[in-house]
């Protein structure tokens, strides 16, 4: 028998100049069901009119995936409708976590979360937040990690890593701790490192300026070449010697897992989720807003060979044990099954 899900996801899923771990994962789940017998009827929507004229289009009973994002647009109209469907929101993220969460997304977060049959979180930090602060019952949460996919070209020879090059991914946003790595860097003037931040400027344009001026300080030594395509982003994660994701909160840590699987060290901030991509190695934690720690573990990298060396066995050791996207989906699969 065919099984049937609606799925309310952001308009903006497959915009490559939008790319974010929580639109990955949306689509990883959307064409990973579907291959696994799912009729699976995606309804992209910008906001809550939207998300209203979706909602009432939707059969009584019917079986309902929300992405979180598209919850907190629409928290009322959702909240209107739950009870003549099997209503299921998929958390990316706790809003109320985050520091420059206003007190009406709050207040719509733990509106539709209240509404929900279940909360899938994308992360053990995630669905204990969400506890923690009263916004779901800890039997009305499950949890299922984003997975990674192996690059095509990962395990081919082709041209070395370069120690001194540093990879940062993720939307130019305040949560990612852009500010404290340029802090970071200046610490280190006397080292030869160049580094890219990957990634949305558009989300919090201001901000993302900000970061702009000063990386146009460092002369040349920082790029920001915005949103990649996935061969330039594998390319630039084949070529950098290391990731740095320096977040004041994270919910899981994508960039992490990917950096992971391709065997690639990783110098994170200890904030979050993040202990959870990092687990297995290869992985440096330092405290969040540190830049005097985030500098140190830089510093570390590019001046100890021994640690550095250390680093990259560990990483490349616990590159298989990466979970793939299709151990994510089997999990949705079977958690929506029961339902």
């Amino acid at each position: 028998m065919t099984r049937a899900l609606w799925f309310l996801v952001p308009a903006a899923i497959d915009d490559p100049a939008q790319v974010s771990g929580g639109n990955v994962y949306d689509q990883r789940l959307r064409e990973g069901l579907a291959r696994l017998g799912w009729r699976v009827r995606t309804l992209p929507v910008a906001g809550a009119a939207e998300a209203q004229a979706a909602l009432s289009a939707i059969p009584p009973g019917e079986l309902v995936l929300v992405d979180g994002l598209v919850a907190g647009w629409a928290s009322s109209e959702i909240s209107a409708v739950a009870s003549r469907m099997r209503l299921v929101v998929l958390a990316h993220m706790v809003a109320a976590a985050f520091p420059d969460t206003g007190p009406d997304t709050a207040r719509a977060e733990r509106e539709v979360l209240a509404a929900a049959d279940l909360v899938i979180a994308t992360s053990e930090w995630t669905a204990g937040e969400l506890v923690r602060r009263e916004l779901v019952a800890a039997n009305a949460v499950a949890v299922v990690r984003p997975g990674t996919s192996r690059a095509a070209d990962a395990d081919k020879p082709g041209a070395p890593r370069t120690d001194a090059e540093l990879l940062c991914v993720g939307v130019i946003a305040p949560h990612k701790g852009h500010d404290v790595l340029m802090s970071a860097l200046r610490r280190l003037p006397r080292h030869d490192w160049r580094c890219t931040l990957a990634g949305s400027t558009t989300a919090v344009p201001e901000f993302a300026e900000r970061i702009a001026q000063s990386a146009a300080r460092f002369d040349g030594r920082i790029r920001m070449p915005g949103v990649l395509a996935p061969p330039e982003l594998d390319r630039a994660y084949r070529r950098a010697g290391v990731l740095v994701a320096p977040s004041l909160v994270e919910s899981f840590g994508m960039a992490i897992a990917d950096a992971r699987r391709r065997g690639m060290p990783v110098i994170a901030s200890d904030a979050g989720g993040i202990r959870e991509s990092a687990a297995g190695g290869g992985v440096v934690l330092v405290p969040p807003r540190d830049p005097e720690a985030l500098a140190h573990a830089l510093w570390r990298w590019l001046s100890v060979p021994a640690d550095r060396v250390r680093l990259q066995s560990a990483a490349a050791s616990a590159r298989n044990a990466v979970p793939d996207w299709s151990d994510t989906v089997a999990r949705v699969d079977r958690i929506l099954g029961a339902l």
